[in-house]
């Protein structure tokens, strides 16, 4: 159980990452399913993408109070500065999600949750780096 938990500790970051990185996906493609069978038609271009853009809403939400708090621990009083640091990002990553969604549903014409599920990928490797980079960059001790 020791060796266990040190390699969690060695890997905690990043293995809390992938945790809280599949809890978000998840509430994506949730979001996003609740939406495709309520009101909005994935065979539509526009409505996927209004789809899309209400489930990142939601998802975003949730990725930055989980990564705040249990990924990258931050203590940055600025908790305003820190968000619009985060949403920023994401909107990067965003418009990466909507590409991926339109090459492989409306050029492709493959299924839009195995779409959703593709990007989902792609998008979580990119935000890790983005966060770590550029939001929760712990400061240099001197």
């Amino acid at each position: 159980m020791k060796k266990i938990w040190d390699i969690y500790k060695k890997y905690e970051e990043i293995i809390n990452y992938l945790i809280v990185g599949g809890l978000t996906t998840v509430v994506s493609i949730v979001s996003y399913l609740v939406c495709t069978i309520t009101f909005c038609n994935p065979n539509n271009s526009i409505e996927l993408q209004i789809a899309n853009i209400i489930s990142w809403i939601i998802a975003v939400t949730f990725a930055y109070f989980t990564n705040r708090i249990f990924v990258f621990k931050s203590k940055n009083k600025n908790k305003l500065k820190e968000a619009a640091s985060f949403v920023g990002a994401r909107v990067a990553t965003l418009l990466m999600d909507m590409f991926v969604m339109f090459v492989i549903v409306t050029l492709m014409g493959l299924n839009d949750l195995i779409g959703k599920c593709v990007s989902q990928v792609v998008v979580t490797i990119a935000n890790y780096i983005l966060s770590k980079l550029f939001v929760f960059k712990k400061k240099q001790e001197n």
